[in-house]
């Protein structure tokens, strides 16, 4: 798969930063090699919950409720709308910084 991930993060976050970008694609290449998991299916509830658990509480280590987290991650669907397949990339990483959280991939 020869996707360029770095451009579809910098489509949404032009000015993302390339450090933060290219420790989150070191940190998630298996998840990102495997078209299963390398794109979020937002509509899904267990894609979701998925979401929301392993990255939102595990990785950034986020204390808000459910409903809130569940929340941001409708809303970075939402500015993504016009693409039918979310890189997991990007979504990641308009996650992190929605909550602030860059700093984890530094």
């Amino acid at each position: 798969m020869a996707t360029d991930w770095a451009a579809d993060i910098k489509k949404y976050a032009p000015k993302a930063d390339d450090a933060v970008i290219a420790k989150l694609l070191t940190t998630y290449r298996l998840v990102l090699s495997n078209r299963d998991s390398a794109y979020v299916a937002a509509s899904d509830a267990a894609e979701v919950a998925t979401v929301r658990e392993k990255f939102l509480k595990g990785k950034l280590g986020l204390d808000k409720d459910d409903a809130t987290l569940d929340a941001a991650i409708k809303d970075v669907a939402a500015v993504m709308k016009d693409d039918r397949t979310k890189s997991r990339a990007t979504v990641y990483y308009l996650l992190a910084e929605k909550f602030g959280k860059l700093d984890v991939f530094k």
